[in-house]
């Protein structure tokens, strides 16, 4: 049974934040979806993810793609997952249901801070997953580094 981990984007944007997590999701050995709710928003992240550092190169794809089950880090907005991931990370209000944070090593829930719709919807997303005996943690970088903040064990 796995956890759903909220991450509360203050500092600084999902383009920074997002490749930290994949990159500690891999060196877990885990493959990884990413799920977000606009096609084009998941284009860009592809954009993003591929212009950063050689060195700090993330294998992933975009779903539709004929090698989407080989795939590392799939982005997609279905919630069909083909690369058989140990970990979702969803964005953008991506719903999460929660027989996912149950099979799954690792959820998380990646939200703007300075967006309100955003922050509700993610306390609402924490009550559902939480009410339904999912285990979750919600974790701030307001003081300028990741602290956890919150904690409901399953």
């Amino acid at each position: 049974m796995g956890a759903a981990f909220f991450y509360h984007l203050t500092r600084g944007p999902l383009e920074q934040a997002l490749p930290m997590l994949l990159d500690r999701s891999l060196a877990n050995g885990w493959r990884v979806v990413v799920r977000g709710t606009d096609p084009g928003r998941m284009d860009w992240l592809d954009q993003k993810l591929w212009l950063g550092d050689e060195a700090q190169f993330l294998p992933h794809g975009l779903a539709g793609g004929p090698h989407d089950s080989l795939q590392p880090v799939l982005l997609t907005c279905a919630a069909e997952a083909p690369n058989d991931p140990a970990c979702l990370m969803a964005v953008d209000g991506a719903e999460v249901a929660p027989d996912e944070v149950q099979r799954l090593e690792r959820v998380c829930i990646l939200f703007d801070g300075h967006d309100d719709q955003a922050v509700q919807a993610a306390r609402g997303q924490w009550k559902t997953l939480t009410d339904a005996g999912c285990a979750a943690q919600y974790w701030s970088e307001e003081s300028g580094r990741w602290e956890k903040k919150a904690e409901k064990t399953a």
